[in-house]
């Protein structure tokens, strides 16, 4: 498209298609035509944005830095309008602009909007109409980024959570195959014994009283010490690999006591199968524990997530204890705490009375609490959550010891699009969803801030 632009030229373009041919010829005689080349670049972060622009020919890519690199948010092409707009408040450019195509743009600066906006109403109420949708748009894409940013952060702790048991799962069962390998010899040797009934109710007596108490806590020290004598005590009875055989038996907590009781009720020749035997036993009762210990904490994390999320219930408000709810918010963000080494207090009282809420949307209200304050703390910082209540009113508080919300800036925290935090760090909605979920409920949340102690505070009432 050359740079003389006509009327003619504009109505073949859908966006102008019921403006006034005189309020076009206006727009024409006071816009600038800008031609850019496939991979020019239209303007950059920071570029004060000045004017509206209207795409009459190819195509603009818009990207936005994060870390380190561009990556594009967004794509406009013939027809579309972007820059500034008449009421609205955008001054600067966030990323990067670039054409991908030959683009020609009509550029209306700013001064004339309100020349436009008194003489020419079709052409105002066009772009009206489109920075409201635009709005619109940008408010529904912030919200599904903030979800999927908190989706990503609760994807990622659990992951690491469910990591760690998963793998032990994995591990003990591998070790229990080559464990349970061994079996057949073991037994051989065992059932070719000859020894009385008598004896062996006493030895079974023994083990199976050991394998029932399960392993014992004691300092690395004391088991060491322990292992060593056991060992000793092992070989000079002719047991072969009676190192391997100490550590299981000192973890179950035999001492030479025990073991010269057992001795005592086995004859000698017998003795080494017999303690072969009770190392698999007791190998095999550690190795079941660790399985059943690791796929109860999977259990236990599975149940969170549904507890948290709410599946299978009504969507519909129902008397809850807000308490459940903040310590399944504990399990989701549990990664993070202990990434940080957060210190994390509750404060509670027991008499602590239920309301009547919408459990999975106030779930959202903790996590985006306590993920900003965990983010606004340094490591080791600590993350404490309290509630106190009376006749009329339950009062929930989430304090953090962080560097605290700056005077000028604690204003605008519940405003949609606002941040302090970097570019793909946060999206300026959590605060925002915050307070509209907690409006929903008909309760109120404020903040208190000064340097070492952040407090956000949700209101119920009660008797609603």
């Amino acid at each position: 498209m050359s740079n003389v632009i006509s009327v003619t030229d504009l109505n073949k373009v859908d966006t102008f298609e019921n403006i006034p041919d005189d309020q076009l010829q206006w727009l024409i005689e006071h816009a600038e035509v800008v031609q850019l080349k496939d991979g020019d670049i239209f303007f950059k972060k920071g570029d004060p944005i000045v004017h509206a622009h209207f795409v009459l020919e190819g195509r603009l890519s818009f990207r936005a830095e994060q870390a380190g690199q561009f990556r594009e948010i967004s794509v406009v092409g013939k027809g579309h309008i972007t820059g500034t707009l008449p009421f609205s408040r955008t001054k600067g450019a966030g990323g990067l602009g670039m054409a991908t195509q030959d683009t020609c743009i009509l550029s209306l600066h700013k001064d004339l909007f309100r020349e436009m906006i008194r003489n020419h109403y079709e052409l105002t109420e066009m772009l009206v109409h489109t920075m409201t949708s635009r709005v619109r748009e940008f408010v529904k894409r912030s919200e599904q980024n903030d979800k999927m940013m908190a989706l990503g952060k609760i994807s990622a702790g659990l992951a690491h959570e469910l990591n760690n048991p998963a793998s032990a799962v994995v591990r003990s069962a591998g070790e229990l195959k080559e464990q349970l390998k061994l079996q057949p010899d073991n037994f051989k040797k065992v059932i070719a014994m000859r020894i009385e009934p008598s004896q062996v109710d006493a030895v079974n007596k023994i083990l199976f009283s050991k394998a029932n108490s399960g392993p014992q806590h004691m300092s690395l020290m004391e088991k060491s010490d322990l292992e060593d004598d056991i060992t000793d005590w092992l070989e000079e009875r002719g047991v072969e690999d009676g190192t391997e055989i100490a550590e299981i038996l000192a973890e179950f907590g035999f001492d030479l006591d025990t073991l010269e009781e057992l001795y005592a009720h086995v004859p000698d020749q017998f003795f080494p199968p017999v303690a072969n035997w009770f190392n698999s036993v007791l190998s095999t009762e550690k190795l079941v524990n660790e399985i059943d210990e690791a796929s109860s904490r999977i259990a236990k994390l599975v149940k969170s997530v549904k507890s948290y999320t709410h599946m299978d219930q009504a969507p519909e408000r129902q008397m809850a204890d807000v308490r459940e709810g903040i310590r399944n918010t504990f399990t989701i963000l549990g990664h993070k705490i202990k990434k940080q080494q957060i210190d994390l207090k509750e404060n509670f009282p027991e008499d602590m009375p239920k309301v009547k809420v919408f459990v999975s949307e106030l779930n959202q209200v903790w996590t985006n609490l306590m993920d900003n304050a965990i983010d606004a703390m340094p490591d080791g910082g600590t993350l404490e959550i309290a509630a106190d209540f009376d006749k009329d009113y339950l009062r929930v508080h989430v304090i953090d010891s962080g560097a605290g919300i700056p005077e000028e800036v604690i204003g605008n925290i519940f405003d949609p699009f606002f941040t302090t935090k970097e570019m793909g760090k946060g999206t300026g909605m959590g605060l925002d969803v915050v307070q509209r979920i907690v409006s929903q409920h008909q309760a109120d949340i404020r903040v208190d801030s000064q340097p070492g102690k952040t407090k956000f505070t949700v209101c119920f009432m009660r008797n609603l």
